[in-house]
């Protein structure tokens, strides 16, 4: 299989200098889950701005099916993008860096740091302090898919991501993101660590990126044992009611197949641990519906911030709508994997359900 997706293998490296154009964005993350369940990174991220190439911003989501939710979002210094054979194959800041192995085949992620012991139920209800603790994860991960790029999938998905609609500025520019298995050790302060294997999804993205506009999204993806996989992301309708962009895969084990998204669960619902969150598509070869349930959860209420204390000139960013980055358990055909979802919409549209307290 041709994992490049046909690319050419220097696109997977990282930028080699800061951008001349000041609100240029470079972003590297992934979103990782144990095969057993145990954990999940929902989303632990690098984030970096030309106008401000050396601050960085990081978003580190850890989540647990008990409830337990760190989070280890702030601020840190860059380090040099070149790797040991001189190309520029490292992107991160602080206690997180991601490499890239060999392009669209293999990367390696490391965090060494610290992160606030919270719950999902206290994150629901805005509060953002606890006690710090100590945070290993080391991780190699094995591309399985080739990379999908945003807007290829079909011509309406183009032309919601032309260039300056308030989709494609969410999208932040050239962005294509990619379905792995990987394995690696977990640790969190006194605990033994934790050998564990997995999946996941990673992204990398270049360009100018705006979210001040946006009024909400669903995102899951999945890879299952056969190598069967999935991804997607939809907005809801415009405010005024004009559809918005909504662009699909199916990956049979061997093509990527475009799809039709019939059933999205928008967040009009969020229970953090067992809500249902299947998911219905339509391709060329029928229909495809795959079950799922939330398997651990993370949430940045409405008016709060996915990198908190970090600053881009000057200003705090702030959520115009309410995020749920989390796990979910899918089902499709006899299969089972744990996969990601990330969603958001206002607050005043979030009904929470029973099992957040």
């Amino acid at each position: 299989m041709d994992l490049t997706g046909g690319l050419d293998p220097s696109r997977d490296l990282v930028l080699a200098e800061r951008p001349q154009q000041g609100d240029v964005r470079e972003s590297a993350n992934m979103w990782i889950f144990d095969d057993q369940g145990r954990f999940s990174i929902p989303r632990i991220c690098v984030e970096a701005i030309a106008s401000q190439w050396d601050d960085r911003g990081l978003q580190v989501n850890i989540a647990f099916p008990s409830g337990r939710a760190l989070n280890g979002a702030g601020a840190a210094p860059a380090v040099s993008p070149i790797g040991t054979d001189g190309r520029p194959t490292v992107f991160g800041a602080g206690p997180l860096v991601f490499e890239c192995l060999e392009p669209f085949q293999r990367w390696s992620m490391a965090y060494h740091g610290t992160a606030t012991d919270t719950t999902v139920q206290a994150q629901t209800a805005g509060e953002v302090d606890g006690p710090d603790v100590r945070v290993d994860v080391d991780l190699v991960a094995t591309m399985v898919v080739p990379p999908w790029i945003q807007g290829e999938m079909s011509t309406d998905a183009a032309e919601k991501l032309a260039a300056g609609t308030t989709e494609q500025l969410f999208m932040g520019g050239a962005r294509y993101e990619q379905l792995f298995r990987c394995e690696g050790t977990f640790k969190v302060g006194d605990d033994d660590a934790m050998p564990f294997t997995g999946t996941g999804l990673r992204i990398h993205r270049v360009g100018v990126r705006n979210t001040e506009a946006f009024w909400g999204h669903c995102w899951q993806s999945a890879v299952f044992p056969s190598g069967k996989g999935f991804g997607y992301i939809g907005f809801p309708p415009r405010p005024d009611g004009s559809p918005s962009y909504v662009e699909a895969y199916v990956f049979d084990g061997d093509r990527m197949l475009p799809a039709a998204v019939l059933q999205a669960p928008w967040m009009t619902e969020f229970v953090p641990v067992g809500g249902d969150v299947s998911v219905v598509f339509e391709t060329a070869a029928g229909k495809v519906s795959i079950e799922a349930e939330t398997s651990s959860s993370t949430f940045s209420p409405q008016g709060g911030s996915l990198f908190r204390e970090w600053r881009i000139d000057g200003q705090k960013g702030i959520n115009a709508v309410s995020f749920h980055q989390g796990g979910a358990l899918y089902r499709w055909d006899g299969e089972e994997t744990y996969g990601m979802i990330e969603r958001s919409l206002p607050a005043d549209q979030v009904h929470f359900g029973p099992s957040n307290g």
